[in-house]
């Protein structure tokens, strides 16, 4: 029997209008908190998923490590990861997956913490999932997401042998499948987790970031391809639908949980 909790490991604030690209701030303010300033504030919200023989995490958050150089980003109530992973009963080495939605900073900077000044590797047992063509784009990334990624999240994880990149859809185990999708980023893996009796628990990472973000045309300007963004939408709700869906939207601050029609 598969199990899940969310982890909410901290928050961050980013500016509404790049979050909803070009729906007017009259529009967004009515299906989003803001400020005066419109600034929004955006959760980490990770998922622990088990069953009798693995235990996965999906996205790890920010971390804690070097935030020095992101300040712009006011991160604030951050928790530490493996404190959340234990107050569910596992020891970060019982973690056997980690499934990364995209390798942007504040999706998996908490695969790697310092300690005497030294890297090391939070889940030094799991095997740490990421797309082909993300990785690549991680390794050589274009001009527009060159800051979105840090070496330091990922490169230690890569030297331990312990990368599993997947180049298509992908059954991490039955009934956990990983599918990608373009446009906020390439290769982006989107997880789909069946439950029982038709129930489907869909984690899109930043295909759809926030609750707001399920209407089609609701795309944030960080989107790199747009276009691609909205057939990514719109595939995952043809597949989904006549389906029980709960989606985890990992950057909603107010219900980062809902069940939503198709």
């Amino acid at each position: 029997m598969v199990q899940y909790r969310i982890l909410k490991t901290g928050f961050f604030e980013a500016d509404g209008g790049a979050m909803f690209g070009a729906i007017p701030k009259r529009a967004w303010k009515r299906m989003y908190e803001a400020d005066n300033e419109g600034i929004c504030l955006l959760a980490m919200n990770c998922l622990l998923v088990w069953n009798e023989k693995r235990v996965v995490l999906l996205d790890t958050g920010i971390g804690v490590k070097n935030l020095g150089k992101l300040s712009y980003y006011h991160f604030q109530h951050l928790e530490e990861l493996t404190d959340l992973i234990r107050l569910q009963g596992f020891e970060p080495e019982q973690v056997t997956d980690v499934v990364l939605s995209h390798l942007h900073f504040d999706h998996c900077g908490a695969c790697t913490y310092t300690r005497d000044e030294k890297l090391n590797i939070t889940f030094p047992e799991a095997r740490h999932w990421v797309s082909k063509t993300q990785w690549d784009n991680y390794m050589n990334p274009n001009e527009l997401e060159i800051h979105s990624f840090r070496q330091q999240d990922m490169i230690p994880v890569w030297k331990a042998g312990l990368v599993e990149r997947i180049d298509g859809d992908y059954e991490l185990f039955e009934g956990f499948n990983l599918s990608l999708f373009d446009g906020h980023t390439k290769g982006q893996i989107v997880s789909f987790i069946e439950l029982g009796n038709k129930e489907i628990l869909l984690f899109p990472g930043d295909v759809i970031p926030t609750k707001a973000n399920f209407s089609d045309s609701w795309i944030s300007a960080y989107d790199i391809e747009p276009l691609e963004s909205l057939a990514a939408k719109k595939t995952i709700k043809e597949w989904t639908g006549g389906k029980y869906v709960k989606y985890i939207f990992y950057h909603d601050a107010y219900e980062p949980e809902a069940i939503l029609l198709q």
